[in-house]
């Protein structure tokens, strides 16, 4: 029995020791913006925009998983400009990877440089060698997304460390259950809880975790004041989802496994990145630091017209630009502007029994 197995159960029965006889079992929706208040003392909830009973249900979920104070956020990016706000300032520089979420780098030079910020973008793959000197800041995302490098965040947080920097780990490709950022030393964890933990691609969430009551407290204030709030339906929609997210990972990543081994024996498939591969680039630090090799897979074909087409025959393919899903999807990720190849693919494996899945994935392979 693993840790994880241990936070899995937990998940699904953390509310149990608070019901009352004929509570439901199934969180209720609470879809309450303001709370009866004769007096303010004592009460449990005041207004909408500081918190309600659905949030705080999914936060308990999500801090099981994290280990971890929670704060939830409706979406992903809510939860990253979250982070960032709560921790910079005017002159501060911030060091962010030139090749992972593309509109966090949208955003970093769009409202944080303007407002003074020195934004400074590296590859992720330079962060193992990077002198931090005068950075405020250390974002990093691993495996990065979409080109899948890996870098060794307990290496990464102790020279940030050294350098005087905090360290922020945006953990969306992974999920707690598959790779613990905090526990290898970051000062605060982001995700976009919209992929694999709500998992049915229908609602927009994330969250921020960590474990100084400081940092946390000037993230919660930033959700409050700015009033990036989510909604009761998605909090619901998020909780539901998190009781399932330990089964669907352990069907998506064991099948991602046997797709990336199989597609780099492929002709017409090249650049294959899975750090679960003995053969990538990033699996010594994978095998270090992460549960499995995930379930996002990296690949190129010969030229934009190929990849559109191998995406748009595959009987069991969605073609969508987000990941994490029960569907597996494809994206041709050069239409969004980044850095990759044109035939480039990212390759989310949902969970379809795997010999179905490949064969549909073989047949578009296949075809001239």
């Amino acid at each position: 029995m693993t840790a994880n197995h241990t936070i899995a159960a937990e998940i699904l029965h953390h509310r149990s020791k608070s019901l009352a006889k004929g509570d439901p079992v199934s969180l209720p929706i609470v879809p309450a913006a303001t709370f009866h208040l004769p007096e303010v003392a004592g009460a449990a909830h005041i207004y909408g925009r500081n918190g309600m009973s659905t949030w705080e249900a999914v936060e308990a979920q999500l801090a099981l998983l994290e280990q971890a104070e929670v704060v939830s956020f409706p979406s992903g990016m809510a939860a990253i400009s979250a982070a960032l706000m709560a921790v910079l300032k005017k002159g501060d520089r911030l060091i962010i990877p030139a090749d992972g979420y593309y509109v966090t780098r949208v955003f970093s030079a769009g409202f944080l440089a303007p407002f003074g910020v020195e934004v400074v973008e590296m590859a992720t793959r330079d962060y193992d060698s990077a002198d931090f000197s005068g950075a405020a800041v250390v974002y990093l995302e691993t495996p990065s997304n979409p080109g899948l490098d890996v870098v060794d965040i307990a290496a990464v947080v102790a020279r940030a460390r050294a350098a005087g920097a905090l360290v922020i780990a945006d953990n969306t490709t992974m999920t707690p259950l598959l790779q613990r950022p905090l526990d290898l030393g970051c000062d605060l964890v982001v995700a976009a809880d919209t992929k694999a933990p709500a998992g049915h691609s229908d609602v927009l969430f994330g969250h921020v975790a960590g474990r100084d009551a400081a940092l946390m407290a000037r993230v919660r204030d930033w959700r409050r004041l700015s009033g990036a709030v989510p909604g009761p339906f998605e909090a619901w929609q998020v909780h539901r989802g998190l009781e399932t997210l330990e089964l669907r990972l352990e069907r998506m990543c064991a099948s991602a496994a046997v797709i990336a081994q199989r597609l780099s024996e492929q002709a017409g498939v090249t650049a294959v990145r899975y750090p679960g591969l003995a053969s990538d680039a990033s699996y010594a630090v994978a095998q270090r630091q992460m549960g499995s090799g995930g379930f996002l897979i990296g690949f190129q074909m010969e030229s934009a017209a190929r990849a559109e087409r191998f995406l748009t025959d595959c009987r069991y393919l969605v073609q969508s630009t987000s990941f994490g899903g029960t569907h597996s999807s494809g994206e041709r990720r050069a239409r969004w502007g980044d850095q990759v190849a044109e035939g480039f693919i990212r390759l989310s494996v949902g969970i379809e029994p795997l010999e179905v899945l490949w064969s549909a994935m073989a047949e578009a392979l296949g075809e001239s």
